[in-house]
């Protein structure tokens, strides 16, 4: 690796990113498999906005691509669906 600045900069900054999204990606998961393990249709159908409100956000910044984040909202809704 080069040791111009700019090459040091954006190392730091790319540690910064994956950090960040490493969080939301993570926080993600763990909504989507909250809502998979409720058995309760009232409940999973309150939670099924916040989940999908964070997964567009992933897909909006790039975390995630936007073709699974359409499979992961219609995965969901198909769950409560059937419940």
């Amino acid at each position: 690796m080069a040791n111009h600045q700019s090459a040091k900069k954006r190392i730091r900054q790319t540690e910064t990113r994956n950090l960040h999204n490493k969080y939301y990606a993570k926080t993600a998961r763990n909504a989507v498999k909250a809502l998979r393990s409720t058995t309760d249709k009232e409940a999973a159908a309150t939670l099924y906005p916040k989940v999908v409100s964070m997964i567009d956000k992933l897909a909006k910044k790039n975390i995630i691509h936007k073709n699974k984040a359409s499979n992961l909202k219609s995965s969901l809704q198909l769950h409560i669906n059937s419940l």
